[in-house]
């Protein structure tokens, strides 16, 4: 266990291709659970938690740690088990989600994993729509499920969605309510929260919305319109998580950028994996952009900035 605590931080810098690392582990029952490492700042166990009035159910209390104050959430009750127990003899994993610091109490943790993204796949059918998986893998014959934390982050506390009024009023510099706004963004993300954040987003400024739910979805979505047609034409721009089952966003735009049909498409990365991001990881697999989740404004001030140039470039 001492090398697994020692060793996170360190592993967070790693970026691979195609392939990612998850910290397994448990909390009420034998299920085994993965978090991504790279959104993990520290693993530790629970320290003394403060409670305040008026937490959140989920939330078990506050930890103070190295001079950082945030709220501890029970994974277990966040994902409709019992609660865990005596949070001073379990551990904690601290982490970076959404521009924000969290702690997850989990009942044990287990050790790293290397795998690759294609072995990491989508819910299976009938998991239902209520369900807090992203994706789910095998290891050692034994089923793990990839939590959707977006999901139970929301709600506990909702992000807001709303783009200000002064962001709304630039939408006028870039589309005519006279002509037909034909611009189609490609929206590509394995959590059903995000893919909902980011489409209330792009149709509030007018625009069309195309999903994909994974980074193999979308790339076999772009292939299919280029097979027909000049895909600029159609596209205005693809937004894509970096964490996905099968493809990442990392070789999705590998991928992009090597097909001489889709090579010109603007494409912005857009993920919670915000604290271990970095521009040479951008220049290197050839993404416009980065930005993290989830703000409605930096989103929409983006997507208007591209959809102008790309207007002023065709009036030319």
């Amino acid at each position: 266990m001492s090398g697994i605590l020692d060793t996170v931080n360190q592993r967070t810098q790693l970026v691979g291709q195609n392939r990612l690392e998850l910290l397994t582990f448990r909390l009420m029952t034998k299920q085994r659970y993965g978090i991504n490492v790279f959104k993990v700042k520290e693993v530790l166990q629970c320290p003394p938690l403060t409670t305040v009035p008026k937490l959140h159910p989920l939330v078990k209390g506050m930890a103070h740690i190295r001079g950082l104050t945030f709220s501890v959430i029970d994974m277990s009750l966040a994902t409709g088990g019992p609660p865990i127990p005596d949070p001073e003899n379990r551990f904690m994993i601290i982490s970076e989600f959404n521009r924000t610091t969290q702690g997850f109490l989990v009942g044990a943790v287990e050790r790293i994993v290397n795998m690759h993204w294609e072995k990491i796949l989508p819910p299976p059918d009938g998991s239902g729509k209520e369900n807090f998986l992203t994706a789910v893998t095998d290891i050692d014959d034994e089923l793990v499920e990839i939590l959707d934390v977006e999901k139970i982050l929301n709600r506990i506390s909702p992000v807001n969605e709303e783009i200000s009024e002064d962001i709304l009023s630039q939408k006028t510099e870039v589309t005519d309510e006279e002509t037909e706004n034909t611009e189609i963004i490609l929206i590509a993300d394995d959590s059903s929260v995000a893919r909902r954040q980011v489409r209330r987003t792009v149709e509030s400024l007018g625009f069309e919305v195309m999903q994909a739910e994974d980074g193999g979805d979308a790339l076999r979505q772009l292939k299919g319109i280029a097979d027909n047609e000049h895909i600029i034409n159609r596209l205005a721009l693809v937004i894509s998580d970096i964490e996905m089952p099968e493809m990442d966003g990392y070789t999705l735009t590998t991928e992009i950028r090597k097909d001489t049909r889709l090579k010109d498409l603007h494409v912005v990365l857009h993920s919670s994996l915000s604290g271990v991001f970095n521009e040479a990881m951008v220049q290197r697999v050839g993404a416009d952009s980065f930005i993290p989740k989830f703000d409605p404004d930096e989103l929409s001030a983006a997507i208007l900035q591209v959809v102008k140039a790309r207007r002023e470039k065709n009036d030319k």
